[in-house]
């Protein structure tokens, strides 16, 4: 997969900065943001899977087992073991079960990634979400990292709300109805929102944890 071109994302944040002064604001200070990459095939939907609910830290070291144990992590290499031995690298068993549902989908065509991957996106939503293991929240991440899709959106994700409300410098973020409504100014970047929002946070966070010059 290949991010959307420099062209096309900055045509797309001249047009944020016009819609929200949140996004004018972190367009000003961080610029384009990088577009997070991921290959459109079964262990990113796993690893995804693998990062739900758990610290970066944590969920990093259980994706690493995980990894270590299959060396490839594919369909038919999670539907030909014990799943006794995934939850051993640390899943836990309604992952391990999401694992195997999605592998499942996957080896009988009922899944098909080449298809999502060319799709108009509100059908390459519905084919995802159709798996069970594979929610919303993970078929948007899905489709913005693995497909590029410029307005998937995940919905509820605290990190943009945080973000939003930071930039907006209010007391209180909008609860997730709210946020979602506002969202829809955004459209078609929904997705270009998303990346320069965690893009400013993140640079935030980076820049409070450097130490002080020394006097």
């Amino acid at each position: 997969m290949t991010a959307p071109s420099r062209r096309v994302l900055s045509a797309a944040c001249e047009t944020l900065a016009a819609a929200d002064p949140a996004l004018a604001r972190a367009y000003d200070e961080l610029g384009i943001p990088d577009w997070r990459v991921g290959e459109p095939c079964y262990a990113a939907l796993c690893r995804l899977i693998s990062y739900q609910q758990l610290s970066t830290t944590a969920a990093g070291r259980i994706w690493e087992r995980t990894q270590a144990m299959f060396g490839e992590v594919t369909p038919e290499a999670v539907l030909a073991v014990d799943p006794e031995d995934i939850r051993a690298c640390g899943m836990s068993r309604p992952k391990v079960r999401h694992m195997i549902s999605i592998a499942e989908a996957m080896t009988t065509g009922r899944l098909d990634l080449e298809r999502v991957c060319t799709s108009d996106l509100d059908i390459a939503r519905k084919e995802l979400v159709s798996v069970k293991g594979i929610g919303p929240w993970t078929a948007e991440l899905f489709l913005l990292y693995s497909v590029g899709a410029t307005d998937a959106f995940p919905v509820g994700d605290v990190g943009l709300m945080e973000a939003h409300k930071l930039l907006l410098e209010v007391e209180t973020r909008m609860e997730i109805k709210e946020f979602t409504a506002h969202a829809e100014c955004w459209r078609p970047y929904r997705g270009v929102a998303a990346h320069l929002l965690w893009g400013w946070i993140n640079d935030r966070r980076a820049k409070a944890a450097q130490p002080s010059p020394q006097a």
